[in-house]
């Protein structure tokens, strides 16, 4: 029953991947249900594992145990399959990685256990796109010359989205950020950008700040290989962000401090001539409820703290329940005004889009 339950799993990730543009992976998983189910080397590579619940995501730690055996040089004849590095994957013939995926976890099943002790963690640059979407917002409804941006992120990874400023956004007939960034956003909005991103000016960040309860250092090789190895492998426009991000976190600071999202907002406070911001995206869930509570408490702290020449931002990329759906929000929040939602994206922030007025999204939350 155990492998039954984690076949289950591994059939339900498949799909997720298959809905979210990665083929690839939908592949190997469903293959790896069918080995789970038949005892073979995937059923002795999760041993231990097999009761674990959804969220423990046992399918995509495997996954990245072997793309990170891919990025080592140590499965050359996966490697053949892998876009990452340079394979070729032909969706018409989905199943022609398979044996060389098998035989990698054979062969590794050490190296492959350790990295089952790691919950899967990329930090999704894609996702600045909102970021940089609410600061625009929050900088025009001041009515005033923007102000510097001090930045906070909760579950911030690696902290590759404390550097968004210096990322470029781009889609027809639109772009905003550096001409020279390294990191470009490409297909940013699907439709027209909302009316205050185009021509807004530059976001100009002071201080950068994150927080999370397992660091990755982007600067390590260690740090560096598992970004990579949890990226999936045949969405080559990803591993470029990422690529990209890695070499400005070589050359810009952007601490991220080993604490949870309460305890880091204990010491974040608001300051004269800065907008302060704290902003996060598709953490929350991961947060258990009594913290979030201390979370949302120290928001208001600092929303109530929030004065026109020390304004206070809350920005949230999050997913909602909006009638039967699961959609992906970017929330805003200046000072103690209402909180307004701005954009929805799929859930890696690209392409993002704006709301009709009619949208039930746009109601007030209960």
């Amino acid at each position: 029953m155990p492998l039954a339950h984690a076949a289950a799993m591994f059939r339900h990730q498949a799909d997720s991947c298959a809905e979210l543009g990665s083929p690839l992976s939908a592949a190997l998983l469903r293959r790896a249900a069918e080995d789970l189910a038949a005892g073979g080397p995937c059923a002795e590579a999760i041993a231990g594992h097999e009761d674990a619940p959804g969220p423990d995501a046992v399918a995509l730690r495997l996954l990245g145990a072997v793309h990170a055996l891919v990025l080592s040089d140590l499965a050359p004849d996966l490697a053949a399959h892998y876009p990452s590095v340079g394979g070729h994957f032909d969706p018409a013939d989905p199943d022609a990685p398979w044996p060389a995926f098998r035989a990698a976890v054979a062969a590794h099943l050490p190296f492959v256990r350790e990295w089952l002790t790691r919950p899967p963690q990329t930090n999704e640059v894609g996702r600045a796109n909102l970021l940089l979407t609410g600061l625009a917002w929050a900088q025009q409804q001041r009515a005033a010359p923007p102000l510097p941006v001090r930045l906070h992120e909760l579950g911030s990874s690696a902290g590759l989205n404390l550097l968004a400023d210096r990322f470029r956004c781009t889609s027809p007939g639109f772009s905003y950020g550096p001409p020279d960034s390294p990191v470009v956003l490409a297909d940013a909005w699907q439709g027209e950008p909302p009316a205050w991103l185009p021509g807004a000016p530059l976001q100009r960040v002071t201080e950068r700040r994150g927080c999370d309860p397992a660091p990755i250092d982007p600067r390590s090789a260690d740090g560096a290989l598992a970004l990579r190895a949890y990226l999936w492998a045949d969405q080559l426009p990803r591993v470029q962000r990422l690529n990209g991000a890695l070499a400005l976190a070589a050359e810009t600071p952007a601490p991220v401090e080993r604490l949870g999202a309460a305890a880091f907002l204990r010491d974040v406070e608001t300051a004269e001539g800065a907008l302060t911001v704290v902003w996060h995206s598709i953490m929350r869930q991961y947060v258990p409820a009594e913290e979030w509570r201390s979370v949302e408490d120290e928001l208001a702290r600092l929303a109530a703290a929030s004065t026109p020449a020390a304004p206070f931002l809350h920005l949230a990329f999050e997913p909602r329940r909006v009638g039967t759906a699961h959609r992906f929000l970017l929330t805003a929040r200046l000072g103690t005004g209402p909180q307004q939602t701005l954009a929805e994206a799929k859930p890696h922030g690209l392409p993002a889009r704006t709301l009709e007025q009619d949208d039930p999204a746009l109601l007030p939350i209960l």
